[in-house]
Formats: structure tokens, sequence, C-alpha cells
């Protein structure tokens, strides 16, 4: 593999941990490169005055009192590609985003663009610069001076505890388990050696350390400047946030909604170690440091940590957590049968557990996978564990998934212990002959199903014969202990059941499958089928539409493929793709397809269901699974992901010939519909210790996101034998936005103490951290043409004429929504923000000018009006007046897409309600019209298409209304808390603002 660095170390090593160092890297200046508007760029040494009052470069063709910009001329520093002159085609490729920065400054709002050497420099002088433009208004003392800082202060305090002689010197050893106490994580190795550093450098080795170099220690160890250089951002003060400075950080960059004054002091009396900082209110670097790692600031979103899908839809419409085989700790053969792992599978959250039954050699039936099992287990003993288990860490239903292979009387003492040990909790109702569907997992709640074999109603006997299934058997075959009467002429395998064991059989009847046309027209709901792998892939490849459709109301098992001699699993995603539920894995091997399932079902509170997306429940919707691009109705999403750092990496488990050093790399992985499946990698991390530093970004397109799945794997590419690091699986929709630690766990998804990545999630149609939208991030290439969604001809014309009816409104949501979405992203880049920011930092941008200027143009908000106009009074910048004529465009497609909205999501909706009509009589005019074969399976995959289509787009439109709605609020209310709205007092509920339309009945 060819290595690449994306970071490179500060000047002479030098640690940023502080505005005081980065301002003293601006005084002895640097090299960046200076880029004009003909695109082209030049290497200038650049370097903050002595005075800290204006920033030179040299050479120049202009005098020195030229070649200069004065502070307090400054308007705003961005970071990355953010003005026209960075963003245009001829410079895109040649340096990376995180590497260019741009000084916007004068009256005309100029900008000087430039480009440094690494990010980490990037970081420096914009830390240095928004200081410095700060208090170049509130001249506070310079950095550094004055008292010591809250920091300082809370560390000694530290320190002082910790000297319990009062002498002003503790141990090295004391010192080492302090700053190791109050970092987790950290070597014990790396503080040693700060210390001796220290030591050696201000020349006072020995076995004790002072105050003063504690405090140095602590600072250089424990000061991470990714974090450090984003609470300055926020930070109106010197290296604390506010209660205000959070509330917004909060806010516009975390995605929260609702917050107050109130919870941001209760963040900072929790997190903030300094007493001080606790009694004003303030969060200094360790207290954000510590909130951003804790719990309150996970990327898992805590909505999910309990269930919160509606679990009153039926069992078919959910996937159900699958163990194949459980009891196994091993591989399928020479494995070793144990009851602990059915413990395992259980407590984390498995609904849904298969049980073989073989004669035991006392005359009780026997648990395991194959007879040749170095042991096996009592099936007596498995159902007592499962009785005591079965809902400790789920309260809905569980399937037992009998596969007999013992003898009728053995069979018959199964059953009884069943019942015995289980009482109550067997389901053993018959289903409801009148229904048309399962019973929901809340009405089952509790309870435990018995999927089986049923003897057919003719047979009164007590034990009679059934066709069998193929799972098991070929293991049989290959260890020697196949079934000796298999049929002659190679039919259905026929085995004996005993009544008592048919009757726990209720809601989930095992029946062969035959093809799909038999299953639509004689299936009865509360049968199911299993497939093996190979055959389940097959239906997924070649009818995968078929397949979803069968789901929908009737459950499928897929079990793995018998070839699997060493117990590896299949992709669940290849058959949650097609709907299908039970998906059998095998707990007990680790690796990535086990990352999937158990990141899978973690995302519904992990009690082992999760409802599938609407597009595979509905009864009548079009849905290929093999999709290769966006679905009819679903808005695609994109996903931009920063991946900023790592913390504490262990070594690789199969790293013990090299030396301490890794060299990590990160690669983010989404897994869902084909369309969706896509990898990125950062570029390596070299000689960085356990904390690299990556900076960089990463975008991803999601077109069905309910199916999508994130996965950040962590790999060293400098391996001897073993490359994995670490990893962690969390759903797409599980993510939260902003700044985000992910808590990095083992290949056997064990969590890793202390181990971390730092990244910056945005997806679109989502607060916080944004709503980017696709023409914004292509758009540069070239107008696209506006693809318009349309219905398609059934063959059938009473049906045509009514889907025509919606041609018109189609092209009207579609011009609604999409106005609106280059409008503001055009509004967007103007500001100087990405198209994954939101209308609140918009405005705090806009205000951020303003307040920075000393000849003020008067902009203001007239807060008066529900769609507040930006007005200007007397002349104004050139920029600032292509930013409020985009502002007004902006604002005015919003209103006639709020006005218009109720109107043509009408009028989609009186058109799928009419083709919806028409779904009860489909099969009576197919047969009038004579369709048959191809034709019929066109007309009624078009007739689904359509109805998806309608439905869809009236969604979208729907949420388009919703999220102009509450772009409102955020001007409003940004408006207000940035000084620049009048008349504030008739800002807008976001309540009433946000009064959804009436709900798509599915």
């Amino acid at each position: 593999k060819k290595k690449t660095v994306s970071f490179s170390s500060m000047p002479n090593d030098r640690k940023i941990n502080s505005t005081a160092a980065c301002i003293s890297l601006m005084l002895e200046g640097c090299e960046l490169k200076k880029v004009r508007s003909n695109s082209r760029m030049y290497s200038r040494f650049f370097v903050l005055d002595a005075d800290m009052r204006s920033v030179r470069w040299e050479p120049s063709k202009k005098d020195s009192e030229k070649a200069k910009i004065e502070i307090k001329s400054v308007k705003e520093v961005r970071v990355g590609k953010k003005t026209p002159v960075l963003r245009s085609n001829g410079l895109s490729d040649q340096f990376p985003d995180e590497c260019a920065f741009s000084i916007i400054y004068g009256d005309n709002y100029e900008s000087l663009d430039l480009v440094a050497s690494s990010a980490d420099v990037v970081s420096a002088w914009v830390m240095g610069l928004r200081y410095l433009v700060s208090y170049g208004k509130h001249s506070p003392e310079a950095p550094g001076a004055g008292h010591p800082s809250l920091r300082t202060s809370w560390i000694s305090s530290v320190f002082d505890l910790a000297d319990l002689e009062k002498s002003g010197r503790i141990p090295v050893s004391r010192a080492v388990q302090l700053i190791k106490a109050l970092n987790p994580g950290m070597k014990t190795s790396t503080i040693e050696l700060k210390f001796k550093e220290l030591q050696k450098a201000s020349e006072r080795p020995g076995a004790e350390v002072a105050c003063e170099l504690f405090v140095e220690a602590y600072c250089e160890l424990c000061t991470r400047p990714e974090i450090f250089f984003l609470l300055v951002q926020f930070s109106s003060n010197k290296e604390y946030l506010g209660v205000k400075d959070l509330l917004m950080f909060l806010e516009v960059e975390q995605g929260m909604e609702g917050v107050t004054e109130e919870k941001c002091l209760e963040i900072v009396s929790k997190y903030e170690p300094s007493k001080e900082g606790r009694e004003k209110g303030y969060l200094a670097i360790d207290g954000f440091t510590r909130y951003l790692l804790s719990a309150d600031c996970s990327i898992f979103d805590p909505q999910h940590r309990k269930v919160c899908q509606d679990m009153a839809q039926p069992l078919s419409h959910y996937y159900i957590s699958s163990a194949h085989s459980a009891c196994l700790l091993e591989d399928n053969f020479w494995g070793r049968s144990d009851i602990s792992g059915y413990i395992s599978a259980l407590g984390l959250g498995c609904r849904s557990i298969e049980l073989v039954l073989w004669d035991g050699p006392e005359g009780e039936p026997v648990v395991y996978t194959s007879p040749s099992a170095a042991s096996c287990v009592p099936f007596r003993a498995v159902v007592g564990l499962i009785d005591q288990h079965a809902f400790a860490a789920s309260a809905y239903p569980l399937i037992l998934c009998l596969v007999v292979r013992c003898s009728a009387p053995q069979q018959r003492l199964a059953a009884q212990c069943l019942r015995k040990t289980l009482g109550e909790k067997l389901y053993l109702e018959p289903p409801n002959p009148v229904a048309s569907y399962l019973p929901s997992p809340e009405q089952l709640k509790g309870r435990i199903l018995i999927k089986g074999k049923k003897l057919p109603p003719s047979c009164e006997d007590s034990e009679g014969e059934v066709s069998d299934e193929e799972e098991g058997w070929e293991l049989a075959r290959r260890l020697g202990q196949e079934d000796r009467e298999a049929p002659e002429g190679g039919g259905p395998r026929r085995v004996r059941l005993s009544r008592e064991l048919s009757e726990l059989v209720s809601l989930c009847q095992a029946v062969p499958f035959q093809d799909f046309e038999s299953s639509r027209r004689g299936q009865r709901y509360w049968e199911m089928c299993s497939f093996s792998e190979v055959e389940a892939g097959r239906f997924a490849n070649e009818c995968p539409a078929e397949l979803v459709s069968y789901n929908k109301r009737f459950l499928s098992r897929i079990y793995p493929s018998p070839m699997r001699i060493d117990a590896s699993n299949m992709n669940p995603q290849d058959f949650w793709k097609c709907g299908c539920q039970m998906v059998a894995m095998n707990y007990q091997t680790p690796g990535l397809m086990m990352d999937l399932n158990a990141g899978w079902f973690r995302q519904n509170g992990a009690c082992g269901y999760v409802l599938r997306p609407a597009i595979m429940r509905e009864e009548v919707s079009y849905f290929s699974a093999n999709a290769k691009d966006s679905l009819p109705g679903v808005p695609a999403q994109l996903l931009h992901l920063k991946v900023i750092s790592g913390q504490n990496l262990p070594k690789p488990k199969g790293s013990g010939a090299k030396g301490e050093v890794v060299e990590p790399y990160v690669c983010a992985e989404i897994h869902g519909i084909p369309a969706d499946c896509a990898e990125h990698r950062t570029k390596t991390a070299l000689q960085s210790g356990d904390n690299p530093i990556f900076d960089e970004s990463l975008e991803f397109q999601i077109n069905l996101p309910e199916l999508a799945v994130l996965r950040f794997v962590v790999l060293d590419d400098d391996y001897i034998g073993d490359e994995f690091i670490a990893q962690y699986t969390i759903p797409f929709e599980c993510l939260q936005p902003g700044y985000r630690h992910v808590p990095l766990q083992s290949l056997a998804g064990e969590p890793l103490p202390h181990a971390t990545l730092f990244v910056h999630v945005a997806i679109t149609d989502r607060r916080g951290g944004g709503k980017g939208h696709r023409r914004g991030l292509a758009g540069r290439r070239g107008r696209r043409v506006r693809e318009y969604t349309s219905t398609k001809a059934t063959g059938i014309k009473a049906i045509d004429e009514v889907f025509r009816t919606a041609t018109q409104p189609l092209r009207e949501a579609t011009d609604l929504r999409e106005n609106v979405q280059n409008a503001l992203v055009s509004f967007k880049e103007l500001c100087g923000l990405t198209p994954a920011a939101n209308m609140k930092q918009c405005i705090l941008t806009v205000s951020t000018w303003l307040l920075h200027s000393d000849s003020t143009p008067s902009v203001t908000l007239n807060l008066a009006e529900q769609y507040p106009p930006m007005e200007a009074q007397g002349p104004i910048p050139d920029l600032l007046r292509k930013v409020l004529t985009a502002y007004e465009t902006m604002i005015q497609t919003s209103r006639t897409l709020i006005e218009s909205a109720d109107a043509v999501y009408g009028k989609l909706i009186q058109a799928q309600q009419a083709g919806m009509d028409f779904h009860k009589e489909l099969h009576r005019i197919e047969t009038k019209e004579g369709l048959r074969g191809r034709k019929l399976q066109k007309a009624l995959e078009s007739f689904a298409w359509n109805i998806t289509v309608l439905k869809g787009q009236a969604d979208l439109l729907k949420h388009a209304k919703a999220e102009a709605l509450d772009n409102l609020w955020q001007i409003h209310n940004a408006g207000q808390s940035c000084g620049i709205g009048r008349n504030g007092s008739a800002s807008p509920e976001p309540s009433r603002l946000r009064t959804p339309l009436e709900p798509i009945p599915e």
C-alpha cells in the first residue's frame, strides 16, 4: 500500500495548547501560499506585527504599508474552501480543504485566500486571528498576562491536595498517578517521559516535581488542540465557554433543540472540574473535553437507547434478531456445546433461537448442532435456562425454532418439559382465522412462540408423518449420521412427529416453500418458510421485488449454508434489503457480519425487534432491493463525515513483533442497499503515537437511510500479522450531528476502555451540522437539468387516466422543493458556509460581519413579519448586497412553498387515494383486460410504482414545508439572539410554525 499522510507536525514539533501559543507562532511567522483571483498561488512569508495590530507578508510589489491587513478591519476568518476563489475549478484538487483558510476584511469585504502546509498551521492562524479580532474590540490583557487562568488555578489546587507534606514538591511517581487519574487511558510511560523532558529542559532533574512544572506537564499532555480550537471558535471570552457560548454551540453545532441556560449550567456543574468555573458558569478546556467525551455527547442518539419504534405493527413488519448455533462456542463441527452461549445470545437481545433435538443416551432429548460435538446439553437444562433469561434483555416475544431429530417418545418428553417449565409464557392460542396478519410484538409481550412442524388436521393418531426441513441434514450427512430411511427417488424426506409437540406450534407453523405464486394464493399468515442462504440469495438476485412482497405478510427465516463449516456468517444486509425478518447468525463468530447484526439491533432499545422501512411494509409499494440509484419518494441524504482524531488507540493484537508505534488509518463503510454500499479511508497518520490526527472529510450519499449502517474500522498500515485495531458500527438513523466521540470496540464487540475517534457528523435534512443538499455539492460543475418524477402507464385505461391527473402536481411539488433548495445553497455559499450549515449559522455569520465593522452598515431583520425581510439602510458593500439578494430569493421561494404546499399535497393525495380505490378490484380488471404473463407483471409493477411515487412525493413536500417553517423559526431565533433583529416581540412560536400536514395513511 502507498502510505500518505494528512497531518504534519507543527514547526519544531510544537504542540499548540493555548491561544498564547498560537499568537507566538504568528509573531514568529511562517510561509503560506497566497491565492490570487486568477487561481495562481505564490509563496509568501506571513507574520504578525509585534504590536499585534496587523498581519504583513513579504516579498510584495506593494510598499510595506500596503502589504498588510489591520486586525481591526477583519470581518471574519473562514476555514476551508469557502470563497469563490478557493472554490474555483482550477484549484479544487491542488490541496485539501483543511489546508485552506480565508481572511475577509475591509469595508468591501475583500478576501485574502491562503493555503498552509498542514491543517494544524491553519488551526493556529485561525484561532490566533479570531482571538485578536475578538479582543481588538474588547481590549483584554495580553495573552498569558495578568492573573492565573481558571485552568492554571485548578491544576495548582489539585497539586496542593497531592502535596501532603506541604513542601511545594511531590514525588514524580505521585505526579504521574495524578495525571493518569485525571486522564484515564493515558499511558504511564508517556507521562514519565514528559516529566523527564521538562526536568531536563529546566535543568532540575530529580525524584520530585514543583507545582509550576506539574502545571506545564499537565497542559502539554492533556490539551487536545482540536478541542481547544473548537472552544476558542465559540468562546466570546478568553479560554472558556460562558453559558451563552455553550448554548450557541449546542444549538448551532450539535443540533440540540430547546436548550436553556439552566441546561447549560447543569452541564457546567457536571463536567467543569474547577470550583471557580462551576460557580461562575464557565466551561474551560478540561470541562469541555470531559463533556465531549461523555455519554451526554455520544454519537449514538439517546432516544434509540430505549424502545422508540411503533411496536403495534404485525410481527412480519419487523426484523428479528436471530441466532443459528447459539449453543456452540467454537465452529460447527468441532465446537463444544456449552450452555453459556444461550445466556450470551439472550443477553444481547436475541429473539429467535434454534434448538436441534437429538435422541439422548439416557432416554431424554439433548441439544447440539451435530452429533459429533464433544459434549451435549440436556434439553431440560436448556429450557430451564431459557425460562430464566428469556426476557432479561427484552420483553418482546421469543421464538424457539425447533428442528426435530429425535424419536417420537423423546419428542413427548420435550413437549412435557416445555409446558411444565415455561408454563404461562408459552403461547398456545390458535391463530385467528379472520385476521390477515400476525399479532404485534406489543400483543405478544412476555410470550414464547414455538416454530416447528404441525400434524395435518386429518391426522388423529398420537403421532404422524410430516415433511422434514433440509436444515441440519447436510451436517448429519457429512458426519455419517444421515437418516437411513431417506425416500427412494429423492422426494421430500419424511419424519415422525408426536401430537404433543405438534400442539405447541401456533403462530409459527413451518411449511415447505413452493413458489411465490402458490404462497400468494394459498399460504396462511401464521405459516412460515425457512430458506437456506443459497436459495434466499438466488431469490434476492433474480426476483427481489417478489421476495419483498412475500415478506410483507409472512415471516421468513434464512439459515447459513451448511458449507460454512467454520461457523462463519453470511451478510445479513443481503437479506434485510429484501425484507427477510429472521437472518440466523452464528453469534459465537466475531467479525464484520456480526458487527453489522449487533449494530443494527441497537437502534430500538436493543429489544431484538427493528421496524422495517415503510416502503417494505405498505401493501402497495414499489421497491427494488437491487436499485442502483435513489428510490421513488425516498429523499436521498448526504452524510458529511469529518474524521478528526483518534484517542488511546491500542496496538493490533497480532503485532507482538513490532515496536510501540502504530500507524493508523480509518475506513468508514456504509452497508445497505447496493446503491448505498461504499467505503472511504483517511490517509495514514504516520509516527503519531496513540493519539493520531486525521482531519479528513469523507462524504456518502444514502438513498435508503432506514436500511443503512455506518461502520468505522481503525486499521494499522504498518502491521506485522494483524492490522485490525478497533471498530464501531451504528445504524444511520441513530447518528447524532455535530462534534462527537465514537466509542471504539474490539473485534468481538467488547468496549475498548478510553479508545475513541473524534468526528464531526453533518447529515442532510437534519438540524445541527445542517441540511446539505445535493445540488450545492455537485452544482459547481455546471447546472444540472431538473429531473421530474413521473407516473408509469399500466396499460389499463381507467387507471392510467386517474394517475395522469397527478402529472402537473408532481411537477409543481418538485419545483417548489428544488427552488427552495437552490436558493438555500446560494445563500449559504455567499455566507461562506457549506451546504451542510443551518439557517441559524447563516444569520449569526452575517451578524458577525456587521458587528466587526467600524462603519457599521445598517442591516436589520424585521421580525414583526412572519417572513422577515433583511433590510439595508444606506449604501452597503457589494458582497453584502449579494447576500441580501440571495436571502430575499430564499425567503420568497420559502413563502411560495409554505403557501402552496397544502393545495399541491391535496392533489397528490387525491390521486393516490383514487388509485388505491382500484387496488381491491385490480385482479378483476386484469382478467377483464386480458392481461397475463409479462404484461400482467408490468402492469402490477407500474401500479405499485405510481402509488409509491405519489405517496413519496407528497411526503417529501410535507417535510419540505416543515423544514421551511423551521428555517423561519431559526431566523427569528437567531435574529433576536445576535442583535440584528428588530420588533422581535412578534417572533413566532416554533410549535405554531411547525404545524405538520396530516400524515399519509399506509
